[in-house]
């Protein structure tokens, strides 16, 4: 089976975002695995192992990405790719998902693995895309996928409830919380990842110009959420705390 991941590298959850000069200030910030990704990752490789065949991980990125897929290769993955955007001036997910998709059609996948969202952008594009672009079956959110022959059977997450999917490989599928639980690369894994391919790939070696990517969106601008502000207590008996709480939400909040 000829497994493939879409992996991102992003901001640790436990950073705090700093805005300088009107620009998201990395500086000194630690990176990691996109969270959803490791899901997608640690899926393919349980499926590698169900049904033979190798993991690849690829992503778009420059070359700290590197140390990414190095943790990716130490989970249990075969290969790894880099296709290097350091040449492109601004990427949105359309540009990522052109990047991904033109070396995925020559790659003959059985199945593609992306998270459902990364915990920067958060805007769940990128898989839709990179399907849609290849004009294979998509299911996002899933919770469970099990494989027979050439079919799979996908339980994904819909909003409190489940949804249950049959469709024929090959597919692109992205992974929600829940499908499930993320191996720590090991000693050895770490070692064996040193001496694992990875390849990096450049526009050139896509046949594609800059042109053919180039961002469709423009970010405006950049800021924090305001700060939150202290809360109130209403004191009194209930209904002079009523009679308040009405006063507040008209002249303060403007919500009635």
């Amino acid at each position: 089976m000829n497994i493939f991941v879409l992996m991102k590298r992003t901001f640790d959850t436990e950073e705090k975002i700093v805005i300088s000069g009107g620009q998201i200030d990395d500086s000194g910030a630690e990176f990691i695995i996109n969270p959803y990704d490791e899901y997608a990752i640690e899926e393919a490789i349980v499926l590698r192992d169900e049904h033979g065949g190798e993991v690849t991980v690829v992503t778009v990125g420059e070359e700290e990405s590197e140390k990414e897929l190095r943790t990716a290769l130490a989970m249990g993955a075969d290969k790894a790719v880099l296709i290097d955007s350091e040449e492109l001036d601004e990427l949105d997910q359309f540009t990522t998902a052109t990047l991904l998709a033109a070396y995925l059609k020559e790659q003959e996948p059985d199945i593609i693995l992306g998270g459902n969202v990364a915990v920067d952008g958060g805007s769940g594009q990128v898989g839709p895309r990179v399907a849609e672009i290849l004009e294979i079956p998509q299911v996002t959110t899933i919770t469970q996928l099990k494989v027979a022959g050439q079919t799979a059977t996908i339980t994904r997450d819909v909003e409190g409830d489940e949804e249950t999917i049959e469709v024929s490989l090959p597919v692109l599928v992205t992974a929600q919380q829940g499908l499930n639980e993320p191996r720590y690369p090991s000693l050895p894994g770490i070692m064996k990842a040193k001496k694992k391919p990875l390849e990096t790939l450049d526009l050139d070696d896509l046949d594609l110009d800059e042109e053919d990517v180039e961002a469709k969106t423009t970010t405006v601008e950049i800021f924090l959420p305001p700060g939150k502000q202290a809360g109130k207590i209403l004191e009194g008996d209930a209904a002079t705390q009523v009679k308040e709480l009405v006063s507040l939400l008209k002249s303060e909040a403007k919500v009635i």
